[in-house]
């Protein structure tokens, strides 16, 4: 007998269970006197506005979340905090020169190892997304000109936002970026 009850106790509260997760408190709809496929028909919610005017909150949605750490740099004027590292590349095979760059509301830390750093930094207080360009269109034109085998890195974090840019100089569009970034690649990083 006790087994029986344990029984009946557990199917009552899985089924409670059930109705509270479901759309509109556990009540289940009932099939209107029109319908013939055996389908329900929407259930009532009562006076005021109808429900398939409003989203149901625990509709899915196809839209994805935005991710809290992709905060998109916006240009301009920003706090002018950096701590940088940079490697620029003569050619594929020389020797690389590396700094490290560190900033504090656009004023050169003693630490930094750059050879420009309070230009380096000024730059970076001026233009907060100068590391961060937005990604080429596909369908952008960049002229087919050839500005040598250098190449940069540059990873670290700019007023709290990671950075991680590449630079070269295969086409007109990679050219800008570096001229554009000149300041932060140090005197080494040589302006086209």
């Amino acid at each position: 007998m006790r087994k029986k009850l344990s029984h009946a106790a557990l199917v009552l509260v899985a089924v409670a269970g059930l109705a509270a997760c479901t759309q509109g408190g556990g009540t289940t709809p009932s099939p209107g006197p029109s319908s013939t496929s055996g389908s329900p028909a929407p259930a009532s919610t009562g006076p005021g506005p109808s429900s398939s005017a409003t989203t149901p909150p625990d509709t899915e949605t196809t839209a994805p979340a935005p991710s809290p750490s992709a905060a998109p740099v916006t240009s301009g004027p920003g706090p002018g905090n950096a701590e940088l590292a940079i490697m620029v590349k003569p050619s594929e095979t020389g020797a690389a020169s590396n700094f490290t760059l560190v900033c504090q509301n656009g004023v050169a830390a003693a630490e930094s190892q750059h050879p420009g750093a309070a230009t380096a930094c000024t730059a970076l207080k001026n233009n907060a997304a100068l590391l961060s360009p937005v990604p080429r269109a596909k369908d952008q034109a960049c002229t087919q000109q050839y500005g040598g085998p250098q190449q940069a890195t540059v990873t670290g974090v700019v007023d709290g936002t990671p950075v991680e840019a590449g630079f070269s100089l295969r086409d007109g569009c990679e050219i800008a970026a570096w001229n554009a970034a000149r300041d932060v690649l140090g005197s080494t990083g040589g302006a086209v």
